[in-house]
């Protein structure tokens, strides 16, 4: 009987610890949030990007509406359209996070020179939007129209996201510290082409070098803008994001260290892996796990950055 009782008393104890140990592996399973996706992206079902969100790791992701579609200029009559990626728009973001209320929350956005853009960016703002996104579109980044964007940013307090791309989204990249000076109590946050190819000081805008490749230079001006402006804040999402991470690991090190309060974790990719070579956003988080300089840094990069700066 002594043995019975030692045996059922070792069974019981590794059974708990067995169980304390998957307890344990669950509590680390550190969040990820997900600042840059989109519903429909590239035509991918919304049962696709449930998958992907959970297999990539996110635990709360920011859905990124398309504004209506127009043929006008500044969609490149109507190539914008959809973001140029079929992307849905502010409703069915504000839909979609309802029913995913857990792990999903969306952005507000319109076309900026639309009569009413305003009144459309502020309706979603006051039903619970937590930035504005993702203004990509054919206009003078301080154009009128999009400084009465940048007016509602600064009277709800959210943050502006920006996709620079030369010659196609945002253009005036250049002069944006006048627009960071004038809206200094509001947050913006840096994406896409240009906005990453410009952290090499040599770097000149050129539509043939939108993903450049080889060792970063000092002195570029999205390094500069981070460095300059409290409320510059960059997203590391897409193949420009990734891009800008690998070409120059040595730089990289250092460049996620300087601003290790200021970049963001997006994935911004429309595959349904969620993992693996064809999933661009597993590879950034693998790329910021592999070269941030401390746990610290890679936590705030890939989860503690987004819920300040969202107020998630």
């Amino acid at each position: 009987m002594s043995g019975d009782v030692t045996r059922r008393t070792f069974l019981a104890g590794s059974s708990l610890a067995l169980l304390g140990l998957t307890v344990q592996g669950e509590a680390q399973a550190d969040p990820i949030i997900d600042i840059h996706q989109h519903l429909n992206y590239s035509g991918r079902s919304d049962d696709a990007l449930l998958a992907h969100q959970r297999a990539m790791g996110a635990t709360t992701t920011i859905l990124l509406p398309a504004g209506r579609s127009v043929a006008m200029p500044s969609t490149h009559q109507g190539v914008a359209n959809g973001l140029q990626a079929e992307a849905h728009g502010n409703e069915r973001c504000f839909q979609f996070a309802a029913a995913h209320d857990s792990s999903f929350r969306y952005a507000a956005n319109e076309v900026p020179d639309i009569s009413d853009a305003t009144r459309e960016i502020e309706r979603y703002l006051q039903r619970g939007a937590v930035l504005i996104a993702e203004l990509k579109f054919g206009v003078d980044c301080d154009s009128p129209a999009m400084q009465r964007i940048y007016d509602l940013a600064r009277a709800h307090g959210v943050p502006v996201l920006m996709h620079w791309q030369f010659q196609m989204y945002n253009y005036g990249f250049e002069r944006f510290d006048k627009i960071l000076g004038k809206y200094s109590k509001v947050n913006f946050l840096g994406h896409a082409q240009t906005w990453w190819a410009h952290i090499d000081g040599k770097y000149k805008d050129d539509t043939a070098q939108l993903y450049p490749k080889g060792p970063v230079r000092p002195g570029g001006l999205t390094d500069r803008y981070l460095r300059d402006y409290p409320n510059m804040y960059g997203d590391l999402s897409a193949g420009s994001g990734l891009n800008a991470l690998t070409r120059d690991e040595a730089f990289t090190r250092e460049f996620l260290s300087r601003h290790q309060d200021k970049l963001l974790f997006g994935s911004d990719c429309s595959d349904v892996d969620g993992n693996g070579p064809k999933c661009q956003g597993s590879q950034t988080i693998a790329t910021i796990r592999r070269l941030a300089a401390s746990r610290s840094i890679e936590r705030k990069l890939l989860h503690d950055n987004a819920k300040s700066l969202l107020r998630l």
